[in-house]
């Protein structure tokens, strides 16, 4: 897994200061947040992935607050296939790139 191979980067302590300062800032599950539940986020994720690139590691604006099944789950699968699935209670698509949210003019 990537995480494994950047794996010194998550070892710093300007990683757990930004992960502490993202977790403070956000405390909840931002995914779940989008479905209308309140869950506490336990992972600082990175939006973009950053495949070693130390700027978009420590970048906070590259950060989204995440609980772990969101993060092991959804985030993975839109990692995957570059769609997140799921509707939020009104039933508007939760990928902010569905084309229900770019509507034509």
């Amino acid at each position: 897994m990537a995480k494994g191979i950047y794996k010194h980067l998550y070892n710093t302590k300007q990683w757990y200061r930004l992960r502490y300062h993202q977790l403070t800032k956000k405390p909840e599950c931002e995914y779940c947040a989008k479905l209308n539940r309140i869950t506490p986020a336990t992972v600082a994720d990175h939006k973009r992935p950053h495949r070693g690139n130390e700027t978009l590691f420590y970048d906070p604006e590259n950060l989204q607050s995440l609980c772990k099944p969101c993060h092991d789950g959804a985030k993975q699968q839109l990692e995957k296939s570059g769609t997140l699935r799921g509707c939020d209670i009104n039933g508007i698509p939760i990928d902010e790139n569905h084309h229900w949210h770019h509507p034509k003019n």
